[in-house]
C-alpha cells in the first residue's frame, strides 16, 4: 500500500549538516511552560493512538508517510512567524541552552542565523521527500537500506525547528492565537518519534520540560453522576433531615 506523500517547501539551498551544540550566556524565563498555555490544544484525545503501527501497514511505508506530513507541518508552522525569524531578530539557531552549528558537505563548521539554518533544513527535508529512490511512491518500489537513518536525520532537524520556534518565537505565536496548534504538533511530533526511537534522547532532552507537560494524557473525565431517584413522601422521623448534593 502507498500513500501520497507531497513536499511543500521551494528553497534553492541545499546542503548536509550536523547539529551541534553550544551554551548561550544565559537562559531565559521560558513563557511556553506557563500553564495558561501549555492547557491549549486543538485536539484532547490521547496521541499515541495516532502513531501506533497498523496492523496492515508496512513499517517503512508508516514512517514516510507520517515524516512528510510532520516535514509539512513543520514547514507550514513556521512559515506562520517567518517574517519575525530574521539575520538581526536570530543572529543563530538557538533553542533553550542550545546554539546549533550548520556543517557542509566537507565537515566546514558554520554559525549561521536561524532563518538560513531553517531554509537549509527544509531544503534538505524536501530532497529527501521527494526523492523516488528514498520515499518510494510507486507499488513495487522498495525502500533503500538507508531509509531508516535518513528519517532519523530528517526528524531530528525538523525537532531543532520546533524547539527554535518555542524558544525564540512564542510570543508571536501566542499573539496569532496559533499556541494550540504549536502545542499539539510538537506533542504529536514526540509522540512520534518516541514510538519508533527516531531521535535520540539526549537530543531532545533540552525540551524535556515542555515534552513532560504536553505528552502525558490528560486524565479522564469524571464520571457525571447518575440521576438521583425522585424522591418519596417524607416520612416525620426526616422532615428536618438535610441532603447536599
Amino acid at each position: 500500500m502507498r500513500f501520497k506523500r507531497n513536499g511543500s517547501y521551494t528553497l534553492n539551498r541545499k546542503s548536509k549538516t550536523k547539529p551541534n551544540g553550544k551554551k548561550p550566556p544565559a537562559e531565559e524565563k521560558k513563557q511556553y511552560l506557563e500553564p495558561e498555555f501549555t492547557k491549549i490544544r486543538v485536539v484532547d484525545f490521547d496521541l499515541k493512538e495516532l502513531v501506533v503501527l497498523p496492523r496492515e501497514i508496512d513499517l517503512n511505508e508508516w514512517l514516510a508517510s507520517n515524516t512528510t506530513t510532520f516535514f509539512n507541518l513543520i514547514n507550514l508552522q513556521y512559515s506562520t512567524i517567518s517574517e519575525f525569524c530574521t539575520g538581526d531578530t536570530c543572529q543563530a539557531m538557538t533553542a533553550c541552552n542550545t546554539i546549533y552549528y550548520w556543517y557542509d558537505e566537507r565537515g566546514k563548521k558554520t554559525k549561521c542565523t536561524a532563518p538560513q539554518y531553517v531554509d537549509f533544513v527544509m531544503s534538505l527535508c524536501q530532497k529527501l521527500v521527494t526523492d523516488e529512490e528514498i520515499f518510494p511512491t510507486k507499488y513495487g518500489k522498495e525502500f533503500p537500506n538507508s531509509f531508516e537513518s535518513l528519517v532519523k536525520k530528517i526528524c531530528r532537524y525538523l525537532f531543532h525547528v520546533l524547539a527554535h520556534l518555542y524558544w525564540a518565537h512564542f510570543k508571536e505565536t501566542v499573539a496569532m492565537d496559533l499556541q494550540g496548534h504549536l502545542n499539539t504538533l510538537y506533542a504529536h511530533f514526540i509522540v512520534f518519534v518516541r514510538e519508533f526511537n527516531l531521535v535520540d534522547p539526549k537530543e531532545t532532552c533540552i525540551m524535556d520540560d515542555l515534552s513532560e507537560v504536553l505528552c502525558t494524557p490528560a486524565p479522564p473525565p469524571a464520571p457525571t453522576p447518575a440521576p438521583s431517584a425522585p424522591a418519596s413522601a417524607p416520612s416525620p422521623s426526616s422532615q428536618n433531615h438535610v441532603t447536599e448534593r
